[in-house]
């Protein structure tokens, strides 16, 4: 992979700096942070331009190694930049809702994708032609709704090997189940987060879209250039 240059000046104008309010902060993260401004925690970025550097590697390393990578980002304002970054690159994603079992049950999860692809085709075909109006009005939304909790995943053929995870501490059933199954998490983690199960932290604002969007198009060729590579 080569060198991805990642600007501190970038980061700053990002508004990647600022924490949550310092009475709901983390002491586990108290190593990451530089002070507290007007009752709210600043990260020391100085230390977080190198772990973004270290987890943009085991992305990147991953990626040429030809393993899974699932993006996990359901934040309204990023929703859909974790949707265009995966698509770009061809990796899964969700940015609905995470739901229970899609690492630890994948082969119930793998059944409503199939469930959903078996019922788009059906459309396709013509097969839903002799049901009433009122029944392919239910099938149209039930594969609406499939499409949209499973449309970002039906790539999978099996549980992923890595998770990319914006705001830890939202998503923390996702964290679990990684951990359980001892899937190294890559994630976002805020001043009021817990880094223990977090195997490359990147400790910075997870609300901020400025600064979500800036790390995720660096995610986004940190991955696509070891595929591109892979590929040819």
């Amino acid at each position: 992979m080569s060198k991805i240059n990642i600007s501190l000046e970038d980061l700053m104008d990002a508004g990647a700096h600022f924490g949550h309010q310092t009475k709901r902060w983390n002491p586990k993260m108290e190593e990451y942070l530089y002070g507290q401004e007007e009752g709210v925690h600043i990260f020391d970025l100085t230390k977080t331009k190198p772990l973004i550097e270290e987890a943009l590697e085991f992305l990147a390393k991953s990626a040429k190694e030809g393993k899974k990578i699932l993006i996990l980002g359901t934040k309204k304002q990023i929703k859909d930049k974790v949707a265009e970054v995966a698509e770009k690159v061809g990796i899964p994603y969700v940015n609905e809702r995470w739901l229970g079992g899609t690492v630890s049950n994948f082969g119930q999860m793998k059944r409503s994708i199939d469930k959903m692809e078996e019922m788009k085709e059906n459309l396709a075909t013509g097969f839903y032609n002799k049901y009433t109006k009122k029944e392919k009005l239910l099938i149209d939304r039930e594969i609406v709704r499939l499409e949209k909790f499973f449309g970002g995943i039906k790539s999978l053929t099996g549980v992923p090997d890595v998770l990319f995870v914006i705001d830890t501490k939202r998503e923390s059933a996702a964290v679990r189940e990684a951990a359980e199954r001892k899937i190294p998490v890559v994630g976002i983690v805020d001043s009021n987060a817990d880094p223990d199960f977090i195997d490359y932290p990147i400790p910075m604002n997870d609300d901020a879209s400025k600064a979500l969007t800036y790390i995720l198009d660096l995610v986004g060729r940190a991955i696509g250039q070891e595929k591109t590579q892979t590929e040819k």
